[in-house]
């Protein structure tokens, strides 16, 4: 997402002083203009005083009502088109405003997502290692098993190594238990945190869709602040 431009405030502050520089420029050729445009109608006023003869009072009337209607348009002109800049450049503003915002949710998203990634591949590790002494323990069991079947076997009369030996396995049931429930749990927090890191992703290609619409749209009022200024 190429939004350099935007977040220099030097680029910002120069493309400002760019448009203040060429309203300005805009309004001195306006009034250089109508300066022009009323030294033009003297000047045809004078040749036609001069080509016909006119009486000094309808010279008069001539100037006071023709002129200041002209004056008042040209003015009125001037200043719509003063408006409607100051409008773009508040536009323009606000969308400045509006593209920071969402470039700083779309970090925020951006940061939360790597955490989740962490965390899962952390739980992954943990799962791995709660697999292996899982296996380790059935290992053992079975270990037990056939011990304890083979002591069977051998002799009825010794109950008491029996009697531990079935402690010992019930104790290891007991840890196997305790470490399969161990397991479902971790599995599920790890599904749980996957469907959070999907939520993010998804939020963060509709904050990047977001980002380059307002773009386009600041693109866009821009082009139409450069036609009028041009206008």
């Amino acid at each position: 997402l190429s939004v350099a431009p935007v977040e220099d405030p030097v680029v910002m502050s120069k493309i400002r002083e760019n448009l203040r520089e060429k309203h300005a420029r805009h309004i001195s050729d306006l009034r250089a203009y109508y300066d022009s445009e009323i030294q033009s109608l003297k000047q045809q006023l004078e040749a036609s005083y001069k080509n016909v003869d006119l009486s000094f009072e309808c010279f008069q009337n001539w100037v006071y009502l023709y002129v200041p209607n002209r004056c008042e348009q040209l003015d009125a002109a001037l200043n719509e088109a003063s408006a409607r800049i100051k409008a773009l450049e508040n536009k323009n503003n606000l969308l400045e405003k509006q593209v920071a915002e969402w470039r700083e949710r779309f970090h925020t998203l951006s940061n939360t997502s790597k955490v989740l990634q962490e965390r899962i591949e952390e739980m992954r590790t943990t799962h791995k290692d709660k697999d292996n002494t899982i296996s380790r323990l059935q290992s053992r069991l079975k270990e037990l098993e056939e011990a304890f079947e083979k002591a069977y076997k051998l002799s009825d009369n010794k109950n008491t190594r029996l009697e531990e030996e079935n402690k010992m396995f019930q104790n290891l049931l007991g840890e196997y238990e305790s470490l399969g429930k161990e397991h479902e749990r971790v599995k599920d927090t790890l599904n749980t945190t996957e469907n959070k890191l999907l939520d993010a992703n998804t939020q963060i290609s509709d904050l990047k869709r977001t980002v380059l619409k307002l773009e386009a749209q600041l693109k866009q009022v821009e082009h139409e602040n450069t036609l009028k200024l041009r206008h």
